[in-house]
């Protein structure tokens, strides 16, 4: 099969992002499955805006965005859904008890409880060592706006994790 310029460009974008996609993906919402399936989602995104993308500066910013965005509707609409089977079920006679307080948070759970710019503006900050610039890109915000919600973001990892387990964290990202 002979690929034209723009499908050859589209390819080698596709096996050089996937991967990274579906993982920025899974640390946003935390499900393998959905970030298999967001990422993909986003690619096919890209591919009908291909012919404009591939002249942009950062089409991975795009990108980036895009499954930013597809996974905040996910979470919206697992929220959405998680409300009508409470309120579903508050109207049995038993309450359900809430989660235990007693089980150790993980950094997944931990990145869970931020709310979603806070918590996408840590993952690119951190776990995707993008700079404040590239995350502000990927995101449609300004530099500042990355700096004080990556800043608020793991105030709240500190006081969720503690301190220095949030510092290994970040420490320990550094060293790689």
């Amino acid at each position: 099969m002979v690929l034209d310029d723009a499908s050859a460009e589209f390819h080698e974008f596709f096996e050089r992002h996937y991967a990274e996609l579906a993982r920025l993906a899974y640390l946003l919402t935390g499900e393998t499955d959905a970030a298999d399936d967001l990422a993909a989602d986003a690619l096919v995104a890209l591919w009908q805006r291909w012919d404009r993308l591939r002249q942009a500066d950062h089409p991975l910013a795009y990108a980036r965005g895009v499954v930013a965005n597809l996974a905040r509707g996910r979470i919206r609409s697992a929220v959405r859904e998680r409300r009508r089977l409470a309120l579903f079920w508050s109207r049995s006679p038993e309450k359900a008890d809430g989660p235990d307080m007693a089980a150790v948070l993980d950094v997944r759970a931990a990145l869970a409880r931020l709310p979603f710019r806070k918590r996408t503006c840590v993952v690119l900050r951190h776990a995707f060592d993008l700079s404040e610039k590239d995350t502000a890109e990927a995101l449609g915000i300004s530099v500042g706006t990355v700096k004080s919600q990556t800043s608020k973001g793991m105030a709240e990892l500190e006081r969720i994790l503690g301190a220095r387990a949030a510092g290994d964290l970040v420490a320990g990202r550094r060293n790689r």
